[in-house]
């Protein structure tokens, strides 16, 4: 028999696609807004934008790989969640203001850097009540 939030399959339940799925859209974003930093949009903070989200992208999906695994698969998960929102959130408002020149959404990039930083603390807290466990 599964054990509670498990689906027999090693995966955690509710929907578990939807962290590899985000964070491969998120990475396939990181890179095309690397490409324009490069070739099309002079611009430092779409460059630092598109390493951030792609980062972050490569590393929910580690995160999920530890998630279905772990014991504490829901903390994990919520990590890998957090991450990719906080990291879509930070890089939308950058892409956004340099590509629209429009400063109207100045305040999401500190609310989704402030994210991700909870973000990997919640990867700490999930190291941490993994411990020990297979």
């Amino acid at each position: 028999m599964a054990a509670p939030g498990d689906n027999g399959k090693g995966a955690p339940a509710g929907a578990p696609f939807l962290i590899p799925v985000w964070a491969g859209l998120a990475g396939a974003a990181g890179v095309a807004l690397s490409a324009a930093a490069a070739h099309k949009v002079d611009s430092p903070a779409l460059a630092t934008a598109a390493t951030v989200l792609t980062l972050h992208a490569a590393a929910a999906v580690g995160i999920f790989a530890v998630a279905i695994r772990s014991a504490c698969p829901k903390l994990w998960s919520a990590a890998a969640l957090l991450m990719l929102l906080a990291a879509s959130v930070f890089t939308g408002e950058i892409a956004f203001h340099t590509f629209t020149d429009n400063a109207s959404f100045r305040f999401l990039a500190p609310i989704g850097g402030s994210g991700m930083i909870l973000s990997w603390v919640l990867v700490a807290v999930a190291g941490f009540c993994s411990r020990g466990r297979n």
